[in-house]
């Protein structure tokens, strides 16, 4: 028995740089297919929202003086590009996926809903949502808990480039101390940049958990559905 049977993964778009500061690292994003499709070897249904922050992210680029909507209309379209690049990743180890669009953009992906997801997700494929919530000023962390709900997915498993959540940033302060669980009251209360407010708030109110966890290190994809306690769980 696996820990959960319908996940939403959310990555992040700066991690499939792996090193570098933008693009897409092709070992990286090979990593996360062989992990992705481990999990789904073992009958996990998996909705991924992935980031776009490797290409361009909106709130950047209105610092820039780029138009807001435009901007972050230009977020969306990196996300889809990722999406599509995780998605020929798959294909090249033999799991079956679609990527679904908040835009209407046939025949790059097709057009997103809720019943079209699940029926996918029940019918075995891996289903990658892109174009964030299709509106400018939500980031992909909110587009992620807006999917996770949607889908019923069990929990919102974020991948990110550390272990869990801190007390403070561990890349900046060698005193943080790392938290196994954490309500999302304490969060708040605390100001930990888990995710941005309304993709919080949005978890809470639908108690859906997230577990926060390294998906850089090849293999803790599986040890979280395991059930091995390598990451910090954010709960009602």
């Amino acid at each position: 028995m696996t820990r959960f049977k319908r996940i939403l993964l959310k990555l992040s778009g700066e991690s499939l740089a792996a090193g570098g500061k933008t693009g897409i690292d092709e070992q990286r994003l090979a990593d996360y297919a062989r992990q992705i499709k481990e999990v789904h070897d073992m009958g996990v249904q998996i909705g991924i929202v992935i980031g776009g922050g490797n290409i361009f992210r909106g709130l950047k680029g209105a610092q820039k003086g780029f138009d807001r909507v435009k901007g972050d209309q230009m977020g969306m379209m990196a996300t889809v590009i990722n999406s599509l690049a995780l998605s020929s990743a798959l294909d090249s180890v033999g799991v079956k996926n679609k990527v679904l669009t908040a835009i209407r953009m046939e025949p790059v992906g097709e057009f997103y809903s809720k019943w079209k997801a699940i029926d996918a997700m029940n019918d075995g494929f891996v289903c990658i949502f892109s174009a964030g919530t299709g509106q400018p000023y939500f980031t992909t962390d909110t587009g992620s808990s807006l999917r996770g709900v949607e889908i019923e997915a069990d929990v919102m498993l974020k991948g990110t480039r550390v272990d869990g959540i801190y007390t403070a940033d561990p890349e900046k302060d060698p005193t943080a101390t790392k938290f196994t669980d954490i309500t999302y009251e304490e969060v708040l209360a605390r100001n930990l940049k888990v995710m941005d407010l309304s993709a919080v708030v949005m978890c809470n109110d639908n108690n859906l958990p997230i577990y926060v966890f390294n998906m850089d290190i090849v293999g803790n994809l599986k040890k979280v559905i395991d059930g091995e306690d390598i990451g910090t769980l954010v709960h009602p």
